[in-house]
């Protein structure tokens, strides 16, 4: 058996898996802070601490990063999502804007995307209209078991409770002219979080109008 050769001290380990993912994280942070167009390759291969030519073999080029971190967030999201949906969607409201407070690089992307793309062809549209159609057929399935009002087509309450949830965090200087807190503050999150719960009853049957 040969012998073991010992590396020297401070070698780097290359783990890419590891690589790969301080990409993402870069990148996630450069796009939400810029935008597609105003975010430079440079700038997330520095935070990700490798060169340009390793992000490129990763990820071919900037528009391949861009879909990379769409992809792995909107992947992340549906897991999240899909744990606590069978208990009644809107239940679950709370949970979701809660989901959008801990992820406020994603909504700033999503904001960043609309004032880029406006009615142009988005990044990934297929998988992203997928998943929303899953959401729709979900909804659909609740309407029929009794947890969600069935006087409404479900895309519409799909928008809703998509609205509710990410409004505070996608508009955080309307929250602050509103409520004279910022949208990470825990006592706003606290109280919309409540909010959400008491307004949560509008969406199930026994608040359907009562003849």
């Amino acid at each position: 058996m040969p012998p073991k050769v010992k590396k020297p001290a401070g070698a780097v380990v290359r783990n890419p898996d590891r690589t790969r993912q301080r990409i993402l994280d870069a990148a996630l942070k450069e796009f939400s802070a810029r935008g597609f167009a105003g975010a430079r390759v440079g700038g997330i291969a520095r935070s990700a601490r490798i060169n340009k030519r390793m992000l490129y073999h990763y990820f071919t080029d900037k528009e391949g990063l861009f879909r990379a971190v769409l992809h792995t967030k909107l992947a992340e999201r549906m897991e999240r999502f899909q744990s606590y949906a069978p208990a009644g969607l809107a239940e679950g409201l709370p949970l979701l804007f809660q989901q959008n407070c801990d992820d406020a690089d994603w909504v700033r992307l999503t904001a960043w995307e609309s004032l880029q793309t406006g009615k142009g062809s988005l990044y990934s549209w297929p998988d992203r209209r997928r998943r929303a159609v899953v959401t729709n057929k979900l909804i659909r399935s609740q309407q029929k078991d009794g947890h969600l009002r069935p006087d409404s087509k479900p895309e519409h309450l799909h928008l809703a409770l998509a609205s509710l949830a990410v409004f505070p965090m996608a508009l955080p200087q309307l929250v602050r002219v509103i409520t004279g807190l910022t949208p990470d503050n825990p006592k706003f999150q606290r109280e919309y979080a409540r909010f959400l719960e008491t307004l949560s009853a509008a969406f199930r049957p026994s608040m359907v109008a009562r003849k």
